[in-house]
């Protein structure tokens, strides 16, 4: 279980979500230099929210990541300090020093899915833990 697991003080977790977002319009902006930059970009905004990702994608018009975000941080306002600040990274890059009031690169909505055991491993896991407390009974 230790592996599988990490820790808080009071708590174990294993919280993983897949998130796809898109640029504004489904513009084709994630090309040559932006898509080779975006991916450490993402990886240290996400260690900043002591979140990980494990698995991302970045299609020239939208971006996939299979990331794993701690239950003491709400994962809309992770995926939005993510879009939020990768965009004035963009805009950096574009050669944009100041004023990033205004730019919007990203669309403003999200597909998120929880990612995790199966239903049925879910069930059975219960089972075996109610014959090995030895407690009898179900609700």
């Amino acid at each position: 279980m230790s592996e599988l697991y990490q820790s808080l003080s009071h708590s174990k977790w294993d919280c993983k979500y897949h998130v796809v977002f898109v640029p504004k319009r489904r513009r084709k902006v994630i090309f040559g230099q932006t898509r080779q930059q975006l991916g450490p970009i993402f990886h240290s905004l996400a260690r900043q929210k002591e979140c990980q990702i494990l698995e991302g994608h970045l299609m020239p018009d939208h971006v996939h990541m299979c990331i794993a975000i701690p239950p003491k941080h709400p994962v809309a306002s992770v995926i939005g300090f993510l879009k939020g600040k990768s965009a004035i990274a963009i805009a950096r890059l574009r050669g944009k020093e100041r004023n990033f009031s205004g730019e919007h690169f990203w669309a403003r909505g999200y597909a998120v899915s929880t990612v995790g055991f199966e239903l049925e491993q879910v069930r059975q896991y219960i089972r075996e833990q109610d014959a090995a407390d030895g407690a009898a009974g179900q609700f």
